[in-house]
């Protein structure tokens, strides 16, 4: 257990999504699914900034599942996408060669479903091939809140560590003297990360005195009308 202890960092780590499809999204209980997604695809700019080796798998594209969410892949132009036609990721060899090829063993995932998809890949690759597994609560889902819910009961139970998608990429940048990252992480927190973001704009912006972040058109007023 003492590799748990260590922190994720950009040269320890790599990242996989399993099967971000809109036909798996579709079955999404547990988490809205527009938050679901907009949590997947920051959690990808993180990985992107980072230069985290991430590997794409997918489960019957043209059959069944849909193509992966273009937000997804506009992250990752480059990468291929791994199909298979196996629930469990672990069963395919292209998945397992993409995960050896970076000779990492934390593997950070975000995947659909959580009861199913993601159970049987963490389960899998820590007994067969001895990786250490941090599951993206926030950036994956389940069928229900009790199926996602005991899913991650059961994976923590078996020593898979729970985080949620700020988590990672506040842990990958670890400190805001980092300045090679810092302007690519703020962005993403600005635009995925809600009342956070909300809050680097205003603080900028109000308490700083830097320029607002996008053009708009003059502001004028106020001019109060005439009440009878």
């Amino acid at each position: 257990m003492s590799g748990y202890l260590e922190v994720l960092t950009p040269q320890n780590s790599q990242m996989i999504f399993i099967d971000q499809q809109p036909q798996m999204a579709f079955g999404v209980q547990s988490i809205d699914r527009q938050v679901l997604k907009n949590n997947v695809v920051g959690l990808a700019k993180a990985a992107k900034v980072f230069g985290i080796p991430t590997t794409i798998t997918t489960v019957e594209t043209t059959s069944f599942s849909g193509h992966t969410y273009p937000e997804l892949l506009a992250v990752f132009p480059e990468n291929r996408i791994l199909e298979r036609t196996s629930m469990n990721s672990w069963d395919d060899q292209n998945v397992r060669d993409a995960l050896a090829a970076s000779g990492r063993k934390k593997v950070v995932v975000s995947g659909l479903w959580t009861e199913v998809c993601n159970t049987t890949f963490a389960l899998s690759a820590m007994l067969e091939g001895g990786y250490e597994i941090y599951m993206v609560a926030d950036a994956s889902g389940g069928t229900s809140s009790d199926a996602h819910k005991f899913a991650m009961d059961r994976m923590v139970q078996a020593g898979v560590v729970p985080m949620t998608w700020q988590q990672v990429l506040l842990e990958w940048q670890r400190d805001w003297a980092r300045r090679d990252t810092y302007d690519a992480v703020t962005a993403i927190a600005k635009e995925h990360s809600g009342a956070y973001g909300m809050g680097i704009d205003y603080a900028y912006t109000m308490v700083h005195g830097a320029p607002e972040r996008v053009a708009h058109g003059e502001r004028i007023g106020p001019s109060p009308a005439k009440v009878a």
